[in-house]
């Protein structure tokens, strides 16, 4: 018996990729023997209630095609589900399937995970009703996506720099009262980030520790610092380096409130909400499609 896969893609993302690659994806799993069909709509609600009406009417896994957001996406719909989300990633993101080890830039290499379905549940963010697979940022960093969705002057990666030198000139500490599983602090920071995966960003290691099977966050804790020490420790993000600076403290909590005046909270590239926020991580959350472990 034919298995049915059902293909997350937005029709309107990435001037056309998302739906090329999709093609791409599906004839190779026919190629499988497997019976691929498209889920779709032009808004991100309409998508995730036609993905949840798929896998409540039974589908043997669900697979999104395009970056973090698509993901996250198709995230609302199978956690907590026994459907597999498996990942096509051809966004500029692409920090979930980076954690799951799927290959990048490979749509055939990335099909063929999913065909193979080699199953590994892994945790999820949960806040609220919504879940997320990456990073909860909050501060500098939340700040800087909530100037870049404002510009409409520019896009992509010119955008987002542009937010980051606008926010770098605002620069100011912040008050964050933190609680990690039932334990105050105050603390004053220059951000928080609440880490199921290691990255965010397209490879920005802020939680390079982060284990996505341990059920625990990695929260990472910047200190209050100037302009020029906050230049200097950033670059160190890409490697995961910056957690050896003093600046820089590392958590692991299983619940993590945060509370801070004038700041949201931002999770694979969505807006969240305004703090305070509760986050969860919920073990086992979704069954990921990963590639099968060598040897």
């Amino acid at each position: 018996m034919s298995r049915e896969i059902a293909i997350f893609v937005n029709p309107t993302a990435g001037r056309g990729r998302g739906l090329k690659a999709a093609s791409i994806a599906a004839d190779l799993l026919r190629d499988r023997g497997l019976t691929p069909h498209q889920v779709s709509a032009p808004g991100v609600a309409e998508g995730i209630a036609r993905l949840r009406a798929v896998v409540r009417t039974g589908v043997d896994a669900v697979v999104a095609v395009g970056g973090d957001g698509t993901v996250a996406a198709a995230l609302q719909a199978v956690a907590g589900t026994p459907t597999p989300l498996g990942v096509i990633p051809i966004g500029s993101g692409n920090d979930f399937a980076r954690a799951l080890d799927v290959p990048l830039g490979d749509v055939a290499a990335a099909a063929r995970v999913v065909a193979d379905r080699h199953i590994r549940p892994v945790d999820l963010g949960r806040v609220g009703e919504r879940w997320f697979g990456t990073i909860l940022c909050t501060g500098f960093d939340s700040r800087v996506n909530e100037r870049a969705n404002r510009m409409t002057w520019a896009g992509g990666r010119t955008r987002y720099n542009a937010a980051l030198l606008g926010e770098l000139g605002a620069l100011k500490a912040i008050d964050y009262e933190l609680e990690l599983d039932g334990k105050p602090f105050r603390v004053e920071a220059t951000l928080i980030a609440v880490g199921n995966g290691r990255s965010y960003g397209g490879g920005m290691r802020m939680c390079p520790g982060a284990d996505l099977a341990d059920g625990l966050f990695d929260i990472t804790v910047v200190a209050a610092c100037g302009r020029a020490e906050l230049l200097r420790v950033f670059p160190k993000v890409y490697g995961g380096r910056h957690v050896s600076h003093p600046l820089v403290t590392v958590h692991r909590a299983a619940t993590v409130s945060l509370t801070a005046r004038g700041l949201s909270g931002w999770a694979d590239g969505e807006r969240l909400g305004a703090l305070p926020l509760t986050a969860d991580c919920v073990p086992a959350a979704v069954r990921a499609l990963v590639p099968a472990p060598a040897g």
